[in-house]
């Protein structure tokens, strides 16, 4: 008969035999464990993984965003085991993270192999959208979703197709994909496949994809063509709107292709002849034509002649007299015009035009109306200081020098006469039509008191001749403290008596004996034609006539005082 102790077992031995009964059950929490379903009750899965309990798994988690169909009872499926043993006494397993730890492993490999993976857009959340890998979720920014910008994302939700992996971190649980890889690489096999059958110069129809101001692109199966708006028409075109739409279906040719970065540029124009082909013969240098205005820029305004023949007009010959004007304010854009051809450069594509020449040469037509000689009236627009700019018919400008302002004044002080606005009377000089200069005088239009007639050596004034010894009569305009300013009656000559010059006797040699409005007479001392300057004194009139009475009506030694004789003297003067 066996004894106690060796039926019943020691302390040690009943530890043991726990951990003989559930240590090797523990060993499988965290691990993926295979297990059967036993029952399906409510949307869960009943699935014995052969411990002494059993687990419940929701049966969503199999279908796998509908791409695996649900499970049924007696079927093997493969969990994930956390828990031996939760609260209620049952496994706590997952197929989620069942698939997601085999997904981890085949992701990993991919991604270091740079192989894409199939997954499965299931929600969209900040900043992008969540992809099933297979279980393992992904985030998918939206700047990832396409090559270009995507508005409804819907038709791409819950289809399986191909993404590229950009990065991923286990212990964070975080990847990152792209769809947009995967697309740019299928496109530029495509891209490769399409060009490789394309050859410049080839005619082929496109579809009008998208517009831009620099030009439009053009589908051409499976690969875009850039239709530079340069490239639309002969013609100026603005904008690519004014000749295509989106969707639009155009023949084009190639002109060029980057085999390398498969650029391709195409052309409409070059399917119609070149109207620059014999433009020499068609447009001759002077030759007169209407054009309507396409363009204005700083410098000048384009005029299409002829669909695809443009002319520009240089600002220069927009206008015989608005200078430096900008060309909008002379001419508007859509406007006829006329126009004469000035030059024509068929290898540089050009016509130079002007406006101008269609009209009048303003000078030309003042010259006509007015020679030289005229009399002509105009408003001082301007004055410098080389003379006055008087506004003239026909939108012209003449100038006055300061020299042919007076005869008498010095041209800066003559100038002081006039003001901006003023209008004033002129003498037309010389016109030279070449140089758009009319020269004007206002001086002409009196006589020069200094012109020497033929034959005599002075001047022949109003009142008679003017020549140095000339008795003349001046009229006081200004009393100063050292003479007397003075103006010759009969003529527009001033002059100055000196202080000196005023009277024979020192003690009348005083200006405030005089005052202004009073006429003397004087007797000229100097005439000089060349400074055209002219100085009178009345003390050498006095002396003058002194000598000549003396000479006339005796000496000292007859007995006469020398007042008796300047007294008959003036008495013979005022009886003349």
């Amino acid at each position: 008969m066996a004894s106690a102790n060796t039926l019943t077992p020691s302390r040690d031995d009943f530890t043991a035999l726990l951990n003989e009964t559930y240590g090797a059950d523990e060993a499988f929490e965290g691990s993926v464990v295979k297990g059967r379903i036993v029952a399906i009750e409510k949307d869960m899965a009943l699935i014995d993984i052969g411990l002494k309990t059993e687990g419940r798994v929701a049966l969503k988690e199999f279908t796998n965003h509908g791409r695996e169909p649900a499970p049924g009872v007696g079927d093997t499926v493969e969990v994930y085991l956390e828990r031996i043993e939760n609260a209620l006494g049952e496994a706590v397993i997952s197929r989620d993270k069942a698939r997601r730890e085999e997904s981890w492993v085949k992701l990993e490999q991919a991604f270091e192999k740079q192989e894409k993976v199939e997954g499965v857009i299931f929600n969209q959340v900040k900043g992008g959208f969540t992809v099933d890998l297979d279980g393992a979720v992904a985030f998918l920014p939206r700047s990832q979703v396409d090559i270009r910008p995507v508005r409804d994302v819907a038709p791409l939700m819950n289809v399986p197709q191909p993404f590229q992996i950009l990065k991923m971190d286990r212990r964070r649980g975080n990847i990152v994909v792209s769809r947009r890889t995967v697309l740019e690489e299928s496109r530029a096999e495509q891209r490769h496949e399409i060009v490789a059958n394309l050859a410049e110069g080839q005619v082929i129809d496109g579809t009008v994809k998208n517009i831009t101001d620099y030009g439009a692109f053009v589908d051409l199966g499976g690969i875009d063509g850039l239709l530079h708006v340069t490239d639309i028409a002969w013609r100026r075109v603005n904008h690519p709107t004014e000749v295509l739409n989106i969707g639009q279906q155009v023949k084009v040719r190639i002109i060029k292709i980057n085999h390398e970065t498969h650029r391709i540029s195409l052309g409409m124009k070059q399917l119609q002849e070149d109207p620059w082909s014999n433009i020499e013969a068609r447009y001759v240098v002077g030759q007169k034509l209407k054009g309507r205005v396409t363009n204005i820029t700083d410098y000048g305004a384009f005029v299409e002649l002829e669909p695809g023949i443009e002319g520009l007009i240089h600002v220069s010959e927009m206008s015989w007299t608005k200078k430096n004007v900008h060309p909008g304010k002379i001419i508007s854009t859509s406007q006829e015009v006329e126009v004469q051809v000035l030059e024509v450069d068929a290898s540089k594509r050009r016509i130079s035009l002007g406006l101008k020449q269609t009209l009048q040469n303003p000078w030309e037509a003042f010259l006509e109306k007015h020679p030289v000689g005229s009399t002509v009236e105009g408003e001082v627009k301007n004055k410098t200081e080389f003379g006055l700019f008087i506004g003239l018919d026909g939108d012209v400008d003449g100038m006055v020098h300061l020299s042919d302002l007076d005869w008498t004044k010095a041209g800066e002080q003559a100038m002081e006469d006039y003001k901006k606005g003023d209008t004033v009377s002129a003498r037309v000089l010389d016109v030279d039509v070449e140089k758009e200069r009319i020269a004007l005088g206002v001086k002409q239009l009196a006589s020069d008191p200094f012109a020497k007639k033929a034959g005599e050596e002075g001047v022949v004034s109003g009142e008679g001749e003017m020549r140095k010894g000339s008795v003349v009569t001046c009229e006081v305009i200004e009393v100063k403290e050292g003479g007397l300013e003075v103006k010759i009656i009969g003529t527009d000559l001033t002059a100055f008596i000196k202080r000196n010059e005023l009277a024979r006797d020192r003690g009348d040699q005083r200006p405030e004996r005089f005052s202004v409005g009073e006429k003397v007479d004087a007797r000229i001392i100097q005439f000089d034609r060349r400074a055209r300057k002219v100085a009178v004194s009345i003390k050498a009139l006095e002396m003058a006539e002194e000598k000549e009475a003396i000479a006339q009506y005796g000496s000292a030694d007859s007995g006469a005082s020398l007042g008796d004789i300047l007294g008959a003297a003036l008495k013979a003067r005022d009886k003349k």
